[in-house]
């Protein structure tokens, strides 16, 4: 079927660190030829739980959201969203992983989100 991603989600951000790593770690072992990713809502205190869970089994793609914009409905929590990308940053630069950045173009996105997504 030549699939060439495959990126578990975690919607509505139950999904504890444990499910994640386990989770992605059998994705990984079971398709070692296809790239494996992950998006995931959390609340703010378990985002690096969730994001070191995933790392920590081997994935090596993350989605994340500016200012953390977005969510789910369904989740039935406000404090549940997409992880924000400010965080994702400061944990993969904390590893010493992440490429240079262009500082200045994430600045200005982060001013343009903030405007374009008023209500966050």
């Amino acid at each position: 079927m030549r699939v060439e991603v495959i990126s578990l989600a975690d919607t509505v951000g139950l999904a504890s660190a444990e499910q994640v790593y386990t989770l992605t770690k059998s994705l990984i072992r079971e398709f070692p030829s296809i790239e494996s990713g992950v998006h995931l809502h959390s609340r703010p205190e378990n985002s690096i739980g969730k994001l070191e869970a995933a790392f920590s089994a081997g994935c090596r793609r993350f989605d994340g959201a500016l200012n953390g914009i977005g969510g789910c409905p369904m989740a039935g929590d406000g404090l549940v969203g997409n992880i924000d990308t400010l965080i994702m940053i400061g944990y993969f630069q904390k590893k010493n992983i992440l490429p240079v950045l262009n500082e200045t173009a994430l600045a200005k996105s982060r001013l343009l989100s903030g405007e374009i997504f008023l209500n966050h």
